[in-house]
């Protein structure tokens, strides 16, 4: 029956058949009651921080609906558009804001990236500079919060998603410095079009994004203030966001909005069944022993934590760039954690390191996400998004490594709010 299983995965079956069926038979398989399935997928559905994930997802969806994109591009590039290389910056920024309330690189890619292709190349940037640079800059922001990512690491590990969203922002940090300096190097032999002054009035601009600038305060002032808790804070984002863009700015009509909301429920659908049926054929190698026999195999072999990082690093790399963000946090998680833990490595820190790994798998050759978006977005062949992302790729792995073995980047934020 195992073998019907894997066929179905070649022939394209859904993720969460594949692993909800090999869920089935092994519990089948070993005498276990198939109730316990249901069981584990009521226990999920009443976890309190899964409901911030569809909440933000709405938030998310409405965003890269409306106007956003174009306001924050505009804010960008009237503050940072003077200095070398200011228009490259500016699409490092919007990106990985964009992509922190989104979610979702392609978003990123098709919306911002679409709209900084031209502007890019009429200021002068190379187009193979051009193309590296969006390519690379889809998933910059899955670090910072709210990013779902986050949430749902801390949802499967167990790990807190207000420390995850403390401990993301130092590394994000570190992130877009390296890039954003190579990003200014390239760009003082670069002879500044008109695509690098704003076409307005810096206050005129901030008197149209001043609806959108208080959602970062609103996300983390609201949970590290004490006054709302993570599910709490996507709600109130969620209502604000709905507010701002349907009935202030009018980017988005009410016979658009049932639309919008139905595409974020299916995405947030989709995750909870993927989730579940993880969670359930997890609990079965949980059962079985399956980590710690692991664990035994690889202590063996391995009795340093930091190899066995790098090891973790290199394997992320690739489950980055062969399954998208969520699938690989649902199959690989449940495996990792017990095994880290056993090596004594934070939890928060491991979040950190998962995330930064399937960010850089996106666009990682020869089969990353980003690299087939854009390749379709900029209608360039795949073969040129790979010599045009290797500088950024190479900035990226820096970091990677900065993360890996410098915990402080990860934990100093969170062992400030909670010390000891």
């Amino acid at each position: 029956m195992k073998f019907i299983v894997f066929a179905l995965a070649l022939l394209g079956s859904p993720l969460f058949v594949v692993i909800a069926a090999l869920a089935l038979l092994s519990f089948y398989g070993s005498g276990i009651d198939l109730s316990v399935v249901v069981i584990e997928m009521s226990r999920l559905a009443d976890t309190p921080m899964l409901v911030s994930l569809p909440l933000f997802i709405f938030a998310g969806s409405l965003l890269s609906a409306s106007g956003a994109s174009q306001r924050l591009v505009k804010l960008s590039q009237s503050l940072l558009g003077w200095m070398p290389g200011g228009l490259a910056v500016v699409a490092l920024l919007v990106c990985a804001i964009f992509t922190a309330f989104t979610g979702a690189s392609g978003v990123t890619i098709f919306a911002v990236g679409g709209m900084l292709f031209p502007a890019l190349l009429k200021d002068n940037y190379s187009e193979r500079f051009t193309l590296g640079l969006l390519t690379s800059s889809g998933s910059l922001g899955l670090l910072f919060p709210p990013s779902l990512p986050l949430i749902l690491y801390g949802v499967i590990s167990g790990a807190r998603i207000d420390q995850l969203f403390l401990a993301g922002i130092l590394p994000g940090v570190v992130m877009l410095l390296l890039l954003a300096g190579y990003c200014m190097r390239q760009g003082r032999g670069v002879k500044k079009g008109r695509q690098a002054e704003a076409s307005e009035p810096l206050p005129a601009i901030l008197r149209e994004v001043l609806w959108e600038l208080p959602l970062p305060v609103i996300v983390l002032g609201g949970i590290y203030g004490g006054f709302l808790v993570v599910g709490e804070a996507a709600a109130v984002t969620a209502l604000y966001v709905l507010l701002v863009e349907v009935f202030i700015y009018k980017d988005i009509s009410l016979r658009e909005l049932p639309k919008i909301m139905v595409q974020s429920m299916v995405l947030f659908g989709g995750i909870l069944v993927v989730l579940a049926a993880s969670m359930a054929s997890t609990n079965f190698l949980i059962d079985q022993e399956i980590p710690q026999q692991l664990f035994i195999w690889i202590r063996e072999y391995i009795t340093s934590k930091y190899t066995f990082i790098l090891l973790l690093n290199i394997f992320l790399l690739l489950v980055g760039a062969l399954l998208d963000i969520f699938s690989a946090l649902v199959l690989v998680v449940p495996l990792i954690v017990p095994i880290a833990s056993a090596y004594e490595i934070n939890l928060v820190h491991l979040g950190i390191i998962f995330l930064t790994n399937l960010q850089i798998g996106y666009c990682t050759p020869p089969v990353g996400l980003n690299l087939f978006l854009a390749s379709y977005r900029f209608e360039r062949p795949i073969a040129e998004l790979y010599r045009a992302t290797l500088p950024f790729l190479g900035l990226l792995l820096i970091t990677l490594l900065l993360i890996t073995y410098f915990p402080f980047l990860s934990l100093f934020l969170v062992d400030i709010i909670w010390p000891g």
